[in-house]
């Protein structure tokens, strides 16, 4: 039996999708109603497949299921193992009235989403994520995309699911490490419009590290609604959901620096959200008793507090320079007007920007 525990609506108009949130909705829970046709592929990888894949079959009664299984890993994030995806639908002979299925982490997510948007110019798809990080940030919103040697995500769309579908009992065959790197998403959330989901995390990360059910389905409740509420205002990134990405500039610098997948999107994003708030004390927005939470949240969270040793202020500005959000040639980050509070800023003194890099790479105070 499923324990169905929330829904929410994504309020997009037309596009408007639900999240349910529940325990043993794996395989339980009936899906099949989101689905326009006959034909569903699962997209999963090689670690979530053997855990979790009859489960999803089940989940769509009455329609034709096939699978694709890509490998595991940030570093297969691109075009060879996107078109893993385009052969299996066109072997398969699947129309444009096919329904995609993400079964796994974000990377399955982003790649099952961008490959729905494109092929046959645009299918549906849905999300069943499986790990802490997809579940609370990347599942909902319609992000999708692959990395290029360059920069990450650097090629994508657009492209809204039909439903997100998260089992909270799926997280519990996460390693300890993946389960951290989803609680910085988590943490940020707070950190960036809720002080009051903040103050509730310092009082439960330990039961959250520990995957306690009670604390884990709290958590992703309040992080997707505060992500379901970004996007409804800011679908397409044009203001408020840049907010979203605290820690992301410097952070996608690390992950590309280090090479996909040696360090987890989360724990980049992780120390990023520390050099951000580093960043933001320089800049007068916020006290060193605000930095400080923020280290020590970070911190007892299981994440990386310092960039890779060998990484140089120069390697940072070089890599920063391609983020997304830069306009004009102006790099843009976001940083902690006051916790709870972020702000989009191409105006951060060079001075300050250079400090929080010298101390970070040099692994100073």
């Amino acid at each position: 039996m499923y324990n169905l525990l929330h829904e929410l609506p994504v309020d997009l108009g037309e596009r408007s999708y639900p999240i349910m949130i529940g325990e043993g909705l794996l395989g339980g829970y009936d899906l099949s109603g989101y689905v326009g046709g006959s034909q569903v592929m699962i997209v999963t990888n090689n670690v979530v497949g053997p855990l979790y894949l009859e489960q999803a079959k089940a989940s769509f009664p009455g329609k034709t299921v096939d699978t694709v299984v890509l490998p595991d890993g940030e570093k297969n994030k691109d075009w060879q193992t996107l078109n893993l995806i385009f052969d299996a639908l066109l072997e398969k002979r699947h129309t444009r009235k096919t329904t995609l299925v993400a079964l796994g982490g974000g990377v399955v997510g982003d790649m099952t989403g961008f490959a729905a948007a494109s092929y046959q110019r645009g299918v549906a798809f849905i999300q069943i994520p499986t790990t802490l990080l997809s579940q609370v940030d990347s599942s909902v919103g319609g992000k999708t995309g692959i990395n290029h040697p360059l920069g990450k995500n650097m090629i994508g769309a657009f492209h809204q699911p039909e439903a997100v579908m998260i089992d909270a009992n799926t997280l519990h065959t996460l390693p300890p490490r993946e389960v951290s790197a989803g609680l910085a998403e988590v943490v940020k959330y707070g950190l960036i419009r809720d002080t009051d989901f903040l103050g509730w995390l310092e009082s439960n990360i330990e039961p959250l590290v520990a995957c306690k059910n009670e604390a884990l389905a709290e958590a992703i409740l309040r992080s997707c609604a505060c992500k379901a509420d970004v996007v409804a205002q800011d679908e397409r990134e044009s203001g408020l959901r840049a907010t979203l990405n605290l820690g992301h500039t410097f952070g996608h610098a690390i992950e590309t620096f280090a090479g996909y997948g040696n360090w987890l999107h989360g724990e980049a994003v992780g120390t990023g959200m520390v050099m951000a708030a580093d960043l933001s004390a320089r800049e007068g927005f916020i006290s060193q008793a605000d930095y400080d939470r923020v280290v020590h949240i970070v911190h007892r969270a299981g994440l990386p507090l310092r960039p890779p040793a060998e990484m140089t202020p120069a390697d940072f500005m070089s890599l920063m320079a391609v983020d997304k959000k830069n306009v004009d040639g102006k790099l843009r980050l976001v940083l902690l007007r006051s916790v709870g509070d972020a702000v989009v800023t191409s105006a951060a003194a060079p001075k300050n920007l250079a400090a929080t890099l010298r101390a970070f790479c040099q692994h100073e105070g």
